[in-house]
């Protein structure tokens, strides 16, 4: 099984892709304990927008998604200023957004299959720059991440109480938008655009089913994403499957396997545990 890693895509494919599991549940415990499931997929949408622009004018793909994924990050944030009672509206308009200028720019990519890579991902055809640019802006996010630990976990679950305790509640949701809209941009050659708010969302919530506290939940929601790509890249390297949707699979198989022991298995051995007892 090792000599997956004689080739140099391979070891690439494989640093990247934990990288992108280490920093994609960091980020979606908060967007999914603040019922934000939606964002990732309206981000996700304008950096297609943002990789086909890229493409279509002769600039780094992955630069262009990261603009565009910004852009539309604070486009959420001020269109729902004007829908006050009715914010996930503004998640509506974005995706739609995206996903027009998704279509119209694609029209103007000359290589398809290049563009086509982005959709559910083909991390094995990374670029040095790309790679390169992936591992900075990872760190930055697991940087950033770290530090602001104690404000982001305030605020997902009370705003309120954390503008009363001191947290720059605008600062750091200004930086929680970026680090999504990051986020979600440079994982578009790892898992493809059309999924990556899957990996979002899949390992949070396979951890919030084990996990008793904040901290275990990003942990474990970190370990199952790890888990998820290297059986994923396996998978999709010795069967040839797309490795974002063989990523995303595996997330949804550790998720069905974990809600079975819990809801079937845990009590099966806890009654057979009982009847030894007596």
């Amino acid at each position: 099984m090792l000599e997956i890693f004689q080739y140099d895509f391979m070891q690439r494919a494989f640093i990247t892709g934990i990288l992108i599991a280490i920093i994609t549940p960091c980020i979606g415990v908060v967007v999914v304990l603040k019922r934000l499931s939606m964002i990732g997929d309206s981000l996700s949408h304008n950096s297609l927008a943002g990789v086909a622009a890229g493409l279509a004018f002769g600039l780094n793909p992955i630069l262009g998604a990261v603009v565009f994924s910004i852009t539309a990050a604070f486009g959420i944030e001020q269109v729902r200023k004007s829908f006050p009672r009715y914010s996930e509206i503004a998640i509506a308009v974005i995706t739609s957004t995206g996903i027009g200028l998704a279509g119209i720019l694609s029209g103007f990519v000359k290589n398809t299959a290049n563009f086509n890579s982005f959709l559910f991902g083909s991390i094995v055809a990374i670029s040095d720059v790309e790679f390169y640019l992936v591992i900075g802006l990872s760190v930055i996010v697991i940087l950033a991440v770290i530090l602001l630990y104690k404000e982001l976990f305030y605020i997902t679950f009370d705003e309120e109480s954390a503008r009363l305790a001191g947290v720059p509640i605008k600062s750091i949701n200004f930086v929680f938008t970026l680090l999504t809209a990051v986020t979600i941009s440079i994982s578009a050659r790892t898992v493809g655009t059309l999924v990556i708010s899957s990996l979002l969302v899949l390992p949070v919530a396979t951890a919030m089913q084990i996990a008793k506290s904040y901290k275990q939940t990003v942990i474990f929601a970190v370990i199952f994403a790890v888990l998820s790509t290297l059986i994923g890249l396996y998978i999709s390297y010795y069967a040839d499957f797309k490795p974002g949707g063989s990523i995303v699979l595996i997330g949804v198989v550790i998720l069905i396997f974990i809600l079975l022991y819990k809801n079937v298995l845990s009590k099966f051995f806890f009654k057979r545990a009982m009847e030894a007892s007596k």
